[in-house]
């Protein structure tokens, strides 16, 4: 099982440049406003990855009772999946789930 240090922070979208606050029930991990990510961890919240390319969102996956958005790395290549927040932009969320996985 992976690692999980707790990191519920605020920041500024670096693809959209909105202005995201905390989730206040578990991480911040992603956007939700074009559920975009940041290539900043190894282990959940450890901020150790040096790469810091931006995270695409390339698809959806079910998983247990909601979903995990499928990201690629535009940097490093690299794929990781974050689960999906109450507040994250539904038409987005949609869009994704159409993408062939």
């Amino acid at each position: 099982m992976k690692r999980f240090t707790m990191r519920d922070e605020e920041f500024i979208c670096e693809n959209c440049e909105k202005e995201v606050g905390r989730l206040n029930y578990t991480a911040r991990d992603h956007c939700p406003y074009c559920l975009y990510s940041k290539h900043v961890d190894i282990l959940p919240g450890d901020r150790q990855n040096s790469c810091h390319g931006l995270l695409k969102p390339i698809g959806i996956e079910k998983w247990k009772d909601t979903y995990k958005i499928l990201y690629q790395c535009e940097k490093c290549g690299e794929k990781h999946k974050n689960i999906m927040a109450k507040d994250d932009d539904m038409n987005l969320i949609i869009q994704l789930s159409q993408n062939a996985n």
